[in-house]
């Protein structure tokens, strides 16, 4: 019976889960795309350390924003996306005049900038300072420097966790509804609502969510291992290593047959 019923609503209502899915996948891309910008952005930023040539203007205007980065992080990483979606959508619904989509879209990449600022600036600390110092006594300036050599360490040392917050967004979309956008936790609803068959309707959506995460978990996991090929370089331990033994037999080979 359980089974049957997984197959009718299959059957009767694959339209409205593949919209479902087409807006939850949106929502969740385009929030973690524009969230990394913003991340980017104030992670950076809030990563660059003024020095002694650092006119007092731009000291101050540092500080400054230090502090609204402060506010914003912790406003938004520390209240649930559901009541932020909430509150800007009703909030600012007659300042913009926007649909529930383009108010979804909004919360959730600003949302996950709070997240992903603090991704990078971890990934930004992890990166040798040795490496900032050298740069500055080639004459690069504090921007030059983290544009051209930091960050793009940081980026990489951070793709797992940047990759995982897409994976987070796939899941934390379904909160979303509450504003009424059509992801898959509103078809689903409305479909268990229509059908009164609770169980399997939330089950389907269940796997549909698996579904989707582990085909994003592949994809992330490819991506991660192209950006880290070539990246590390295995060297002999001592002379007296199997690697170092075979080197030379090779060497001993190839002057033997000259």
């Amino acid at each position: 019976m359980f089974i049957q019923n997984v197959i009718d609503i299959l059957r009767t209502y694959w339209s409205s889960l593949l919209l479902g899915i087409r807006t939850t996948l949106l929502v969740a891309i385009v929030g973690t795309v524009c969230g990394y910008l913003i991340g980017l952005l104030v992670g950076g930023l809030r990563a660059v350390k003024p020095d002694y040539t650092t006119p007092k203007p731009a000291r101050f205007v540092k500080k400054f924003f230090d502090i609204l980065a402060n506010i914003y992080i912790t406003i938004f990483r520390g209240t649930p996306m559901m009541v932020q979606a909430l509150f800007f959508y009703y909030a600012l619904l007659h300042v913009f005049n926007w649909t529930a989509l383009q108010a979804a879209l909004t919360v959730i990449s600003i949302n996950t900038g709070a997240y992903m600022a603090e991704i990078i600036r971890s990934g930004i600390q992890a990166v040798d300072p040795g490496q900032t110092e050298a740069a500055r006594s080639l004459g690069m300036s504090n921007a030059q420097t983290m544009i051209s050599v930091v960050l793009p360490q940081a980026v990489r040392n951070a793709f797992p966790a940047i990759g995982n917050e897409l994976i987070v967004n796939i899941k934390d979309s379904s909160v979303l509804m509450i504003i009424s956008i059509t992801e898959l936790m509103f078809q689903a609803k409305s479909i268990a609502g229509t059908t009164f068959h609770f169980t399997e309707t939330y089950f389907i959506e269940a796997m549909i969510y698996l579904i989707l995460n582990l085909i994003a978990t592949v994809i992330l996991n490819a991506i991660e291992k192209r950006m880290n090929k070539g990246s590390k370089v295995t060297l002999p331990m001592s002379d007296t290593s199997p690697e170092s033994i075979k080197l030379a037999r090779r060497k001993n080979t190839t002057k033997g047959a000259l």
